[in-house]
């Protein structure tokens, strides 16, 4: 049974492994850093502190920047695969990534450039995009007659045309444009390494992750069945609309900061429920933490393996996810009874 103080106890221990994670990976990188350094502040003997640009300017917000990401993927993963019953269900696989994609393609093509309270237009056009792609998905995979699968089925076509038309627009694109589209497409992460920027998403997912970890109970409720849990009072359209909404805003946030990042929503729920159990009361909050903690490790490691050269932390999570699906798909094939 999950007590407060158990749960407590828990969201505690993912914070202190997310907070050690950043502070590793602060220290890591292709330019040697004494951390010492960092306390003497921007200036050091009348001179700009080398030590303390690295660390605070660069490294400390793309951290900050790589948390905020790890934990909407990773939160939306997690609602997702509860609402569909299905454990291979995350914004990547269902296309609702690449729906926010779309739209933020859309706006930086057309030249949308405007920002309010730090939060760019491109925001709220990724938030349409994905809104759009849920429900488009939601529609077919109901049309199929096998809701669960069907949805799965439906995402992975989805993704691939919206996958298709975002490298047409970018064949497209000017030329000023295309490698920062390509680039963005594989999941990047420093082009949004600002403070103005990162502040505005942070609290939006937060909203996000808190507002969904009050719907755990519900969440409770759907993982035995929507008629089971229409008959113990709730409302399970309503439930799945609103959870749905939320979980493609914060989606639609997290691929606005760094492009099309995959797998993190399915490998971190499911790392935290075999540690942790399946409540989604603590699975929820403890996801997000420990979402933030894999794409700030990714992110340094995309940072440090071809140093001085970058790699897109989208490569480094396919990398490790790829494998995990496939793995996933062998143990739940007779569940999911595609007939393979």
């Amino acid at each position: 049974m999950l007590t407060q103080k158990i749960f407590w106890s828990r969201i505690v221990a993912a914070a202190a492994i997310l907070l050690l994670t950043m502070a590793v990976c602060a220290a890591v990188g292709s330019v040697p850093v004494r951390l010492a350094d960092v306390f003497d502040g921007p200036m050091r003997n009348g001179q700009i502190n080398t030590a303390y640009e690295i660390i605070v300017t660069y490294r400390l917000t793309r951290i900050v920047l790589a948390a905020v990401i790890g934990a909407a993927l990773a939160t939306a993963g997690c609602v997702f695969q509860a609402i569909l019953r299905n454990p291979l269900a995350d914004p990547y696989l269902l296309g609702v990534s690449s729906g926010a994609g779309l739209g933020t393609m859309a706006a930086v093509l057309f030249g949308w450039t405007w920002s309010l309270w730090g939060i760019s237009a491109m925001m709220p056009t990724a938030f349409v995009g994905a809104l759009l792609t849920s429900g488009l998905v939601w529609l077919l995979g109901r049309s199929t007659g096998r809701h669960h699968t069907g949805l799965i089925l439906a995402g992975v076509v989805v993704n691939a045309f919206f996958s298709a038309v975002m490298m047409f627009l970018t064949s497209i694109a000017r030329a000023d444009q295309i490698q920062t589209m390509q680039f963005w497409m594989m999941g990047n992460i420093a082009a949004m390494q600002r403070f103005e920027v990162i502040v505005p998403a942070a609290a939006i997912v937060a909203f996000g992750v808190v507002r969904l970890t009050q719907w755990g109970p519900p969440l409770n409720m759907l993982t035995f069945g929507a008629d089971d849990a229409a008959s113990l009072g709730l409302s399970v359209p309503r439930t799945a609309v609103s959870v749905f909404a939320i979980a493609a805003l914060i989606t639609a946030v997290a691929v606005c900061l760094s492009g099309l990042i995959g797998f993190v929503g399915l490998i971190v729920p499911h790392a935290v429920r075999l540690a942790a159990g399946p409540d989604h009361r603590q699975l929820i909050p403890i996801s997000a933490l420990m979402g933030g903690a894999f794409v700030v490790l990714a992110d340094s490691v995309a940072r440090v393996v071809v140093a001085p050269a970058m790699l897109p932390v989208g490569v480094v999570t396919a990398l490790v996810g790829g494998p995990f699906f496939l793995i996933l798909l062998v143990r739940c094939r007779k569940r999911l009874n595609w007939g393979l």
